[in-house]
């Protein structure tokens, strides 16, 4: 079973606020309720299904999503 997540722009580390937005699930019978989840959670999650998180990378720029 496989983790995809983010990091979110606005959460930076120290600022108190989940740092990673689930983006979806592999495999596995995972449903997770939250939109925005802090690295230890996660890290929990990932340890008592067995998956492995898998962080995706972000461009830095958000260019792609904008409307133009």
């Amino acid at each position: 079973m496989k983790i995809f997540v983010r990091e979110r722009m606005r959460a930076e580390e120290g600022t108190k606020k989940p740092r990673f937005r689930v983006v979806g699930v592999q495999g596995g019978d995972l449903k997770i309720y939250a939109k925005r989840i802090r690295k230890v959670e996660l890290k929990e999650l990932a340890e008592h299904t067995g998956a492995e998180i898998v962080y995706l990378t972000r461009d830095g720029e958000g260019a792609e999503g904008k409307k133009g």
